[in-house]
């Protein structure tokens, strides 16, 4: 039976989006949902019937054109206008699977009843979810200040039958779709584009997507750095934990103690020929991973706020009996903290191709690049390259996006957030991260080779085995895409306990 999960008032929480997606939940509007919706459209369609007066984006033009007035007989083809004349993305696709989210966090925004918005076209997001399909949607075209209105335009042209989607593993039209599932096309009514449009669903999932993987990269990082410190034969001390209570930043705490449960069993502390200190690199993990936790704790933070807010303009409380035109859209604290996210993750990067360098440069008894007769052999000389090409375009794509702003809508918006373009490239830093770590994971790996008297600790030896049965040491030289592309699918797919990855 598969299970469902009800819309309702009760808060999303990360943990839950990441079950969502993962598995196979199909989803269903609550009853009080259903009427939240419900009594919001009844609510802002009498007010339209019983006032002539200009209400933004329902009888009026939209941006610059907020004072130009439309006629009650064209509010619907107003609405469809809208999404047609929006639908301006270009660039890469957006992946299914932030898609997925995409609609997922709409579908909750709309359902707290202060869009108003019909429930059919609710549901027909919720019919999208479940039948898995997901609207094409490209990359490039929201500022982030009027909410995500390209990237929503091209989730909206798929409820009026228009534009693409993939459906069943296939590209075909919305058009396609609705007649292979004889569905009829949505009819937006008043409000009902913009609703649709209007809202921070694109950055949003971006930043729910990246929290996500993040924490993983973040644990990932902690256990490679663990096995090069082994490999490296560092001193333990740096990570007792009387150092860290003295400065007790909680992302510094935690990283300490796990890397101390990492080490459990092994023989480290006990191996001769020991230095003074270790290069920063080792010595500092605590405090630099660390930091990323706490940044990473603050940016869950913001984007659970987010994905239980609404974001669309105007806001409709019947209740209250007003619809006020606000700012709810703007995307500056997702802008800032996509920016901020970036650069935290960039820094696991940094410090890890620093652990990498170390490990081939012929210290502490390791051979020169990790293998056996270098001359002959260049072995992992050039892995290393790699990790700090990739390193030096994260440090170009951690510029903040947020700093900028470009005047639009003929001066009408003249202050845009740029989190769209703060959460596209917060996404590709995130996969930079995991190929220099799997990087470090190969190199670490391979320096262990050397230390075959060693003991290590119970974990850090099971992950070892398990790598090793999908590459093997390298005893000459072979083509290293094939074991680190082998290695970063290796990181992607093993099983760690999602409790252990919580901040």
């Amino acid at each position: 039976m598969i299970p469902v999960h009800y819309i309702s008032a009760e808060p999303l929480t990360l943990s839950v989006v990441n079950t969502l997606i993962t598995q196979a939940y199909t989803l269903e509007l609550s009853p009080d949902a259903k009427k939240r919706i419900e009594d919001n459209y009844t609510f802002l369609h009498r007010k339209i019937n019983r006032h002539e007066a200009p209400i933004y984006g329902i009888n009026t033009g939209f941006g610059s054109l907020c004072d130009t007035a439309v006629d009650p007989e064209h509010l619907t083809q107003l609405q469809t206008n809208l999404v047609r004349s929006h639908a301006c993305g270009m660039g890469p696709e957006v992946p299914l699977e932030i898609v997925k989210i995409m609609l997922l966090l709409k579908i909750q925004s709309l359902s707290y009843g202060y869009s108003g918005i019909a429930l059919i076209t609710v549901q027909r997001l919720v019919d999208f979810y479940n039948h898995g399909v997901c609207p094409v949607v490209y990359q490039q075209g929201s500022l982030g200040a009027s909410g995500d209105l390209a990237p929503l335009a091209h989730i909206s042209l798929a409820l009026i039958g228009q534009g693409h989607v993939y459906y069943q593993n296939q590209k075909i039209s919305a058009q396609e779709l609705h007649e292979k599932l004889g569905w009829d096309p949505i009819v937006l009514q008043a409000k009902e584009g913009l609703a649709l449009l209007n809202g921070t669903q694109f950055m949003s999932a971006y930043g729910v997507y990246s929290v996500l993987k993040a924490k993983r990269l973040s644990y990932w990082a902690d256990l490679i750095g663990a096995l090069s410190l082994e490999a490296f034969n560092c001193n333990e001390q740096p990570f007792d934990a009387l150092v860290h209570f003295i400065r007790p930043h909680h992302g510094q705490i935690q990283t300490a103690q796990r890397i101390r449960e990492f080490l459990q069993g092994s023989d480290l502390q006990s191996q001769p020929d020991k230095k003074v200190q270790d290069p920063y690199s080792f010595r500092c993990i605590p405090q630099v991973h660390g930091a990323t936790k706490d940044t990473l704790r603050f940016v869950a933070q913001t984007m659970t706020t987010e994905i239980n807010s609404v974001t669309d303009n105007p806001n409709v409380f019947a209740q209250e009996d007003v619809v006020i035109s606000a700012g709810n859209f703007h995307g500056q604290p997702l802008a800032l903290t996509l920016d901020y996210l970036g650069i935290a993750c960039a820094e696991l990067a940094n410090i890890s191709e620093r652990r990498t360098y170390q490990l081939i440069s012929g210290q502490r008894g390791l051979p020169h690049f990790l293998v056996a007769n270098p001359g002959l052999n260049s072995g992992l000389m050039i892995a290393q390259y790699t990790a700090a090409s990739i390193v030096s375009q994260n440090k170009q794509w951690a510029t903040p996006a947020s700093v900028d702003s470009i005047v639009s809508s003929n001066g009408q918006e003249d202050h845009v957030s740029m989190g769209a373009n703060a959460a596209t490239k917060c996404a590709k830093i995130l996969d930079n991260v995991a190929s220099v770590l799997a990087i470090e994971l190969l190199t670490a790996a391979q320096a262990l080779e050397f230390r075959k008297d060693r003991t290590l600790g119970g974990f850090l030896t099971q992950v070892i085995h398990a790598l090793r049965e999908v590459v093997p040491p390298l005893e000459q030289d072979r083509i290293l895409h094939d074991d680190m592309m082998v290695t970063l699918k290796f990181m992607e797919s093993f099983d760690i306990d999602s409790e252990l990855i919580d901040l």
